[in-house]
């Protein structure tokens, strides 16, 4: 199979007359769809779009690729279009992009992986870049590729000197489809162009590739990890490593590679049996490592707080379908079945803290940070002081210093710092002993330390945890009802982002600490923008093109699903007018919310945890009025297609 058999003449427009990233994209998912490559043009779509949202999929150079694997990719196919006067791709060099090829591929199978692999190597020759930039016709370009891969196939792989390669390279992108081959290949070239040989495994989607053998490790010089996903550092133990993003072995080879002849590069110490970060190397800001420990944290906890959180309120609406009485706060387990429902529930929930403290921990320091993060966590939960546990006896904490939320949030990155700390402490130990520190010494020092932080911090913490519970909970009417409309608003802001992230966090937090009128807000404001676009859609069809429109009732179910991402693909192509539309609308929900005095003990499941919510009736209410809000407001922002747009 060659190239050209991917790319069809159908698929291929010269002189595109696009202005944007955004209409280039569109362009190139529409020659696909000519060609008959697609199932569902919304779907791949979305896929593509995800796949920008990692990372610029601009080469630099005037070159673009942008590419995803798809369950809408009919059979495994490409699509290209040349913009003469270019368009701004958010490529690295900062350069405009006048040359771009799409990879549509399919989900299963990676036969076709080797073929675009080539056209990526290929493309990394200005001079052939430039013969498809001067095409006449798409015949000619065509051909131009045809006799580039059959000159290509035809040169020798050059050999490495008798002595073995003397640099190696890992290289790897998060679909393992374009990127990871156009990094190899350039610190392949720069490394054969500075009398060095080099040879570069890639972890693409079809596995890995040339793979490092252990003799290769041994003989090296340095190794080079140009990656944007995590991959096997365990075997680079001693070694000098550079980690790098895989964006920066596209366009700094020689840089790097000349770095690991100077002596420049740091020496890895593997702790632990996981696998390292990318981009050590690189900049990053305090706050984005603060922010990508605590996500760690957060998307571990929440399968706990989700699943817990709805067997708990089943239970609370078995004890109402059987008539039953909230006595002596039993309320939710009287009935035997809603008993059995409601502690499995507990159970689940009742790990959400330790979990939180120990994949933030885990974050920070690997897996020796685990254990200690864990017990972290079950102190904060616990609220364990010095006087609680000498005073019983036994494991019985103190129920004024429970520090909660915060309490877990600060186990889990002392309890990795910590950690840290422990392998600079216990680096004078011989090497004999690696195996053994990070399995017995770290977590058993970790454990112990952390465990006597929190007995000295959780009644501070307590303090501080019980002021703010108390503090939301004696919150008149006006308080709350700005609270519940930032809280409803933030949902909406970037659907599934940091924001949307942040107040989902809180109104979980909330609902341990029994502030569930502040989960209420919350999950209104989440289901909202995908019901308002679902309505927008529905009654002013003239304002959305085809596929749009095709969508849109599919955003009712999610909207309805507590699936705010349902928004996300209208939300990227028109953020202006739709991001407002639906902050507003949310915000609305939010406030009615609080006007109608709801409260959610389920911190998820969206329209099936109505049953369960204080006074249904307002939340029902608070859900059509935000719906209604957004809908008019993107319905009026909105500009009427023309007739050949919708």
């Amino acid at each position: 199979m060659h190239i050209t058999d991917l790319l069809k003449s159908i698929a291929i427009e010269l002189n595109a007359n696009v202005s944007s990233k955004e209409e280039a994209i569109d362009k190139l998912i529409a020659l696909h769809e000519s060609a008959g490559n697609l199932t569902d043009s919304k779907k791949f779509k979305e896929d593509i779009l995800k796949r920008e949202q990692d990372s610029t999929t601009a080469i630099g150079e005037g070159i673009a690729v942008p590419h995803a694997k798809s369950s809408a990719v009919k059979t495994p196919a490409l699509s290209f279009i040349t913009v003469p006067s270019g368009i701004d791709y958010s490529a690295p060099d900062g350069k405009k992009t006048d040359l771009l090829f799409m990879i549509a591929a399919t989900e299963d199978g990676d036969a076709h992986l080797e073929i675009l692999s080539r056209l990526m190597v290929m493309l990394m020759d200005a001079d052939f870049a430039n013969s498809l930039r001067n095409a006449k016709s798409a015949e000619e370009l065509l051909r131009l590729i045809d006799e580039k891969e059959t000159e290509k196939s035809a040169e020798e792989k050059p050999q490495p000197k008798k002595d073995g390669y003397r640099i190696l390279a890992v290289t790897a992108c998060p679909t393992g489809i374009a990127h990871t081959y156009m990094a190899a290949e350039a610190l392949e070239k720069a490394g054969k162009k500075l009398g060095y040989p080099l040879k570069a495994e890639t972890n693409g989607s079809g596995g890995a590739k040339n793979i490092l053998t252990k003799k290769d490790i041994e003989e090296c010089d340095g190794i080079i990890v140009a990656a944007d996903k995590n991959v096997d550092m365990a075997r680079f133990d001693g070694k000098p490593v550079l980690k790098v993003s895989v964006s920066s072995g596209i366009n700094k080879p020689e840089e790097l590679v000349q770095k690991i002849i100077d002596g420049k590069a740091p020496v890895y110490h593997h702790e632990g049996d996981g696998a390292a970060d990318f981009g050590s190397e690189e900049t990053e800001s305090f706050g984005r490592k603060i922010y990508k420990h605590l996500m760690n944290g957060v998307s571990h906890m929440l399968p706990f707080v989700v699943g817990g959180g709805v067997l708990i309120a089943l239970g609370f609406l078995i004890d109402t379908i059987a008539g039953n009485a909230d006595v002596g706060g039993t309320f939710g387990f009287t009935n035997s079945i809603a008993a059995i429902v409601f502690w499995i529930g507990k159970a689940a929930f009742a790990f959400m803290l330790p979990v939180l403290a120990g994949y933030i921990a885990q974050s920070i320091a690997d897996r020796p940070g685990l254990l200690p993060g864990f017990v972290g966590g079950v102190f904060a939960a616990s609220g364990y002081t010095f006087n609680s546990l000498i005073e019983n006896q036994n494991l019985v904490g103190d129920g004024s210093a429970v520090s909660g939320f915060l309490g877990a949030l600060l186990a889990g990155f002392v309890a990795g710092i910590l950690v840290n700390l422990l392998k600079k402490a216990f680096s004078w130990l011989p090497q004999s002993m690696d195996g053994i520190k990070p399995v017995f010494i770290y977590p058993l020092f970790g454990t112990l330390l952390i465990g006597l932080f929190m007995l000295v911090v959780n009644p501070v913490m307590g303090v501080i945890n019980g002021a703010v519970a108390s503090g939301l909970s004696s919150l008149g009417n006006t308080s709350k009802l700005l609270l519940s409309i930032v809280l409803a608003g933030m949902m909406a802001i970037d659907m599934g982002g940091p924001f949307n992230k942040a107040a989902y966090v809180f109104g979980t937090a909330a609902i341990a600490a029994g502030n569930t009128w502040i989960m209420a807000a919350v999950m209104i404001g989440g289901m909202v923008p995908p019901i308002a676009i679902a309505l927008a859609t529905t009654f002013c069809k003239d304002r959305w093109t085809k596929e749009e429109l095709k969508s849109g009732p599919v955003n009712y179910l999610m909207g309805l699903c507590f699936i705010t991402e349902g928004a996300i693909p209208y939300a990227a192509s028109d953020p202006l007018r739709v991001i407002p539309s639906c902050i507003v609308g949310s915000a609305v929900a939010g406030a009615v919310t609080s006007l109608f005095g709801c409260a959610c003990p389920a911190p998820h499941g969206g329209i099936f945890t109505f049953v369960v919510v204080e006074n249904p009736l307002g939340y029902v209410i608070a859900l059509i009025a935000g719906s209604v809000a957004g809908a008019l407001m993107l319905s009026l922002l909105k500009k009427k297609k023309q007739t050949n747009e919708v």
